[in-house]
């Protein structure tokens, strides 16, 4: 199994995280809704009050490999207020291109956003998901039981 490494974005891989995002909407048959470009997705997550951040998922090449790293998946997420519980990370959306699925990935991406959620403070209650039904028949998934949360999941997009 190849080596997978879960970091923050940087600002080039914009292309790749477009890449994965079309890869996304043409596997929910929501192509048509995807509007963002490379440059959006610069401007809106890179910069001294970015809209978004992101986590990638990254193969890292064997020794001796003349390919380089590639990115396979990603999380964004942002932070929101709640005027009753505060602090609340809002995770967006999560992917895995197929046949990278299986191998925990994104449940190492999902964890990792958890961290983060534990690092600003917010409150495991109110992560939010979107409607994943994929993630949740994916084998070795983290799903729900990852955040340590007791609420129900919110799902905001059909």
């Amino acid at each position: 199994m190849a080596s997978v490494r879960i970091r923050e974005a940087k600002e080039g891989d914009c292309g790749d995280i477009l890449r994965l995002i079309r890869e996304l909407a043409e596997f929910e048959n929501l192509s048509h809704q995807v509007k963002i470009s490379e440059e959006a997705l610069r401007a809106d997550g890179f910069g001294e009050n970015p809209f978004y951040h992101c986590l990638v998922a990254e193969i890292l090449p064997a020794p001796g490999e003349l390919l380089g790293p590639c990115l396979v998946g990603y999380g964004i997420y942002c932070f929101i207020y709640s005027t009753w519980k505060g602090r609340t990370i809002y995770l967006e959306d999560i992917y895995v291109m197929p046949e990278y699925r299986g191998q925990g990935i994104g449940s190492k991406i999902i964890k990792k956003v958890a961290e983060v959620r534990r690092g600003v403070g917010a409150t495991s209650e109110d992560l939010k998901k979107q409607g994943w039904p994929w993630i949740r028949a994916a084998p070795n998934s983290a799903w729900p039981s990852w955040t340590g949360t007791r609420g129900p999941w919110t799902c905001t997009r059909p």
